[in-house]
């Protein structure tokens, strides 16, 4: 017996070549001979080859054509988490759920939806709600990792700041009256930096609003970021030598002694325990170097906070300052924002590698 153009398609996407299941299908939805079962095979093949483009035009339009039908609703979520679109991903799961409750894959892809945006509890919610399916464990078991961990996930930060991308300097200024770089800019001329040009990293660089800040005491400028988006914005301004997208504990951390100035602008809200920092930034710093940088005050510790910012206090950052071999050049309390049209309680710290 032959066998059809899905299930063919079907064993190639099997078999790891999507770029073949795709255009079989393809040819079958050009010649209006598509039903439901290969428009839902098509967009998993275009996502498999990388297309996510054309994965998420097919899932719009199969949802479309079949808009009560829960597997088209859970075809449409997987191209919109492939394309990192987590809040409508999200809904489209929900909206699979209500129409079939009983759709399992529909909870997975939830809950992975959930860890990409950085909420474990949710997804252990909609982990919960079944047991029997072979990738259930080791979604639990991220979930429970990324609950513990003392810093935000480096995937949820990634995403919020690709999604405020496009916005974020009006936002971070007319909004929150976002006053971390110029802060730490006057603390640097108090203690002296302005009389000289350093070879300065941007740690978490955004849109590079510190970059404008410290650009004219800079021999170099380099700058890291999480988020892609955020580093294309940095990059526009034409006043980095050189940016790239990483995680500032790994980068920093194989990092050789080169820097004279590390500066972290609203960044270190984002980590909680920062002795993996702390040491990384010394190893980055030459003698003598500077790591500055604000934070949000806590009284003892450090605690994550309402909005998922971690604080930091000042007995807990001289106790690390002193553990890896710095001195303190200077502790400011400042406000590097606002928040609800509140001043946030914060520190603006410099720090000098003693050798």
């Amino acid at each position: 017996m032959e066998t059809s153009p899905v299930d063919r398609a079907n064993d190639l996407l099997d078999q790891g070549r999507p770029d073949e299941a795709a255009e079989i299908l393809r040819t079958l939805i050009n010649e209006n001979r598509a039903g439901l079962m290969a428009r839902l095979l098509f967009a998993r093949a275009l996502i498999a080859s990388g297309d996510i483009a054309s994965a998420l035009e097919t899932a719009r339009d199969t949802s479309t054509l079949y808009p009560g039908i829960a597997q088209a609703a859970l075809s449409l979520g997987e191209a919109l988490l492939a394309a990192q679109l987590l809040p409508t991903a999200i809904a489209e799961f929900h909206r699979a759920l209500r129409i079939d409750p009983s759709l399992d894959d529909a909870r997975l892809k939830l809950a992975q939806a959930w860890l990409e945006a950085g909420e474990p509890a949710k997804a252990l919610e909609a982990l919960d709600a079944f047991e029997d399916h072979p990738d259930r464990d080791a979604l639990v078991e991220r979930a429970k990792t990324m609950r513990a961990q003392q810093r935000s996930d480096a995937g949820y930060v990634r995403h919020l700041f690709d999604q405020f991308s496009t916005d974020y300097d009006e936002r971070m200024r007319g909004q929150l009256a976002y006053a971390a770089p110029e802060i730490l800019r006057g603390l640097a001329d108090l203690i002296g930096l302005q009389f000289a040009k350093h070879d300065i990293l941007d740690l978490g660089c955004g849109t590079g609003l510190a970059g404008i800040a410290f650009k004219d005491i800079a021999a170099r400028l380099d700058g890291i970021d999480l988020s892609p988006a955020m580093i294309e914005k940095a990059r526009a301004r034409q006043i980095y030598d050189d940016l790239r997208v990483a995680d500032l504990e790994t980068a920093l951390a194989q990092t050789p002694a080169r820097y004279d100035l590390l500066v972290a602008a609203d960044t270190l809200v984002y980590l909680g325990d920062l002795d993996p920092v702390f040491a990384a930034a010394a190893t980055a710093l030459k003698p003598g170097g500077t790591f500055l940088f604000t934070v949000e005050k806590t009284e003892t510790g450090f605690e994550l906070g309402p909005k998922r910012r971690w604080r930091h206090s000042e007995s807990y950052l001289r106790d690390l300052a002193q553990n890896h071999g710095y001195e303190v050049a200077g502790f400011l309390t400042a406000s590097p924002r606002t928040e609800a049209g509140q001043p946030v309680e914060g520190f603006a710290v410099a720090l000098r590698k003693l050798s």
